[in-house]
């Protein structure tokens, strides 16, 4: 399947074309708010790189309570309950987004032979035609 060929929107209906483009482009937000929990998971990690740190000093500086707070409270802490902010991530990367990288692929596979970006190879099509004009 080349990435160049034209006109594999043959054929499709102006609904289904755009199907194909609202499922890809769902799909491709979804992959951004990947990119969003991942941020959020080295965020969550460097706050608490940061807590460590404050017991060792904490301890240091003769505050051994406030200290123990921090190892005791703080640092085993789950972002929600129990769970950490890497189960946040792995959970939505296993389910939502591996359903609909699933569901993206075979949307594709049905009405466009596997293509992707069929919108848009359409519209470069169209623009390059017109630029022949």
């Amino acid at each position: 399947m080349s990435s160049e060929t034209e006109g594999e929107w043959e054929g499709l209906s102006e609904a289904e074309i755009e199907a194909l483009h609202e499922v890809q482009v769902g799909c491709e937000w979804l992959e951004r708010a990947q990119g969003h929990l991942l941020a959020f998971h080295h965020a969550v990690g460097h706050g608490m790189d940061h807590f460590a740190v404050a017991e060792d000093l904490l301890r240091e500086g003769s505050h051994p309570g406030l200290a123990d707070d921090v190892r005791d409270e703080v640092l085993p802490r789950g972002v929600d309950g129990d769970r950490w902010s890497y189960g946040v991530v792995e959970s939505f990367e296993r389910t939502m987004l591996a359903e609909v990288r699933d569901l993206e692929a075979v949307v594709h596979e049905k009405l466009a032979d596997g293509h992707r970006h069929v919108h848009e190879r359409r519209q470069r099509k169209r623009w390059r035609e017109r630029a022949r004009e």
